[in-house]
């Protein structure tokens, strides 16, 4: 795995699995993933172009303050979900996650947490050509510097900042943004 540069990521993800005990399974499915990205001739699980699956990196983007997340409007989706998206090679998944959030905020300054804050495997349905698969979400806590003046880009209808507890108690909410809520309110206290 060392020669892929997945190491560090699967470290990141044993820790994370020793944080969230409840979440193992999901823990496993990325190290499997991890695993399959040191096989030879194997489609390289950091890039889009490998079909059955392949790591993105979000970003649970939080006010200096920490009770406010900053959610975006799908487009592709339609739901109000956290920036983030592909790795496009990247096998450093939160520098990737910061990256995706400067480049769909628009906002300066943002700082990343090193450990991974959320897990999350989910299906991607078919879009423009491309059949469905699944993503393999790592996320990173994100802070936000003084300025939160944020910029609406292309790949979103709206960005949003939300009460981090409003979204925990919001039953529309995606689950797995709900999920972050709720951690994020449990580390927190």
């Amino acid at each position: 795995m060392e020669d892929m540069g997945v190491t560090p990521l699967a470290t990141q993800v044993q820790d994370y699995r020793s944080r969230w005990p409840a979440e193992s399974r999901t823990a496993s499915l990325f190290l499997a993933l991890l695993r399959t990205g040191g096989a030879a001739m194997a489609a390289d699980p950091f890039r889009r172009d490998r079909l059955e699956g392949h790591f993105t990196a979000s970003a649970w983007l939080v006010d200096r303050g920490g009770t406010r997340t900053l959610l975006t409007h799908h487009r592709k989706l339609g739901l109000w979900l956290q920036p983030g998206g592909h790795a496009d090679g990247d096998r450093d998944l939160a520098r990737a996650a910061l990256r995706e959030a400067g480049e769909e905020t628009g906002l300066a300054g943002l700082q990343v947490l090193p450990s991974i804050f959320d897990l999350d495997r989910h299906r991607i349905p078919e879009y423009a050509g491309v059949p469905a698969h699944w993503h393999y979400d790592v996320r990173y806590v994100v802070r936000a510097a003084e300025d939160e003046d944020f910029v609406v880009g292309e790949e979103s209808h709206a960005l949003a900042w939300r009460g981090i507890a409003d979204v925990a108690a919001d039953a529309s909410a995606d689950p797995s943004v709900r999920r972050m809520a709720g951690k994020w309110l449990a580390v927190r206290d």
